[in-house]
């Protein structure tokens, strides 16, 4: 019976695909004569592989009963004459949706005529049923729609995969409390329970990866950079747009000027003190030995005044 045991246990460690990691677990070649009580005998089930895939034909059937399980996701970018507002109106639509604001974000930039606007970034998520009625009414009131893109990935397949997984890893971890309860020694349950250490601890991550793509397929994102229409006007002058040329040179002013004020705050505050520390010493030193020198060319020279008398 004993060498049953070790059969059966061996069978489920591998049909749960768990096999390199039972190897750093005790073996059970190291459980006692009459370790476990008697029980029925159970006969093995062949499960159908598929050649090519490698993965059952079970998982394969149900892949293709399956409601498929899309994630879509979103990212748009805007030009709205008040980026500020736009965000709250983009926060407000999440929550009557019964979604949330993942991430949102407002800075100042500069518009080409060197006036400061305001910007902004903000994801949220929706029922993926509802996002195409989140990006219409996102794109209502904007002045342009720069970009827009809209992706949908199928994970059907993984899906299936893991629920069959997981369906396994529990079956086997029922099949351990059982061994575990008819057990009677102290090793042996010692050794049963690093087993179901393994087999629990598999069916946790599989648990998290099945309800990661719940909640991604059933809330979409939608990333959203919204772009003040300030920023994108040309320069005017009297009537005359001065074009592209004219918008580069004084957004390169712009930028050569932060990059002086920037050199110039850089130098004070830490070049000049390094530079000041590195040569004061050295221009001391200097000056002590120009005065040692000084002071040794007098005295030489008063010693030669009486030889010359």
């Amino acid at each position: 019976m004993k060498h049953y045991w070790i059969a059966v246990l061996a069978a489920l460690v591998l049909l749960t695909g768990c096999g390199a990691r039972a190897a750093s677990a005790p073996s059970y070649d190291m459980v006692m004569e009459e370790s476990f009580a008697p029980v029925m005998e159970m006969p093995a089930v062949a499960v159908p592989m598929d050649s090519a895939t490698g993965r059952s034909v079970s998982s394969s059937v149900d892949a293709a009963q399956q409601e498929r399980l899309v994630i879509k996701n979103a990212n748009l970018s805007i030009t709205v004459d008040d980026p500020e507002e736009t965000i709250k109106a983009i926060t407000t639509l999440a929550s009557s949706l019964g979604g949330h604001v993942v991430s949102s974000k407002t800075y100042q930039t500069y518009a080409n005529n060197g006036v400061r606007v305001p910007e902004g970034e903000i994801t949220i998520r929706v029922p993926s049923e509802s996002l195409d009625d989140a990006l219409e009414r996102i794109k209502a009131d904007v002045v342009e729609v720069n970009s827009e893109n809209v992706s949908g990935q199928d994970v059907t397949d993984q899906y299936v995969d893991l629920q069959s997984r997981l369906r396994a890893k529990e079956a086997t971890e029922e099949k351990l409390l059982e061994i575990m309860d008819q057990a009677y020694s102290t090793e042996d349950v010692l050794t049963v329970y690093a087993q179901l250490q393994v087999i629990q601890s598999d069916i946790e991550v599989l648990t998290g990866q099945i309800n990661y793509y719940e909640r991604s397929a059933a809330l979409s994102s939608i990333s959203v950079s919204v772009i003040a229409d300030e920023k994108s006007q040309p320069i005017e002058i009297g009537g005359w747009k001065l074009g592209q040329t004219a918008n580069e040179a004084v957004q390169n002013l712009i930028d050569y000027l932060q990059g002086f004020v920037q050199f110039l705050i850089n130098f004070i505050i830490f070049i000049l003190p390094v530079l000041i520390t590195i040569f004061l010493p050295i221009y001391l030193v200097f000056l002590g030995l120009r005065a040692i020198v000084r002071r040794n060319r007098i005295r030489k020279a008063a010693k030669a005044q009486p030889k010359e008398k």
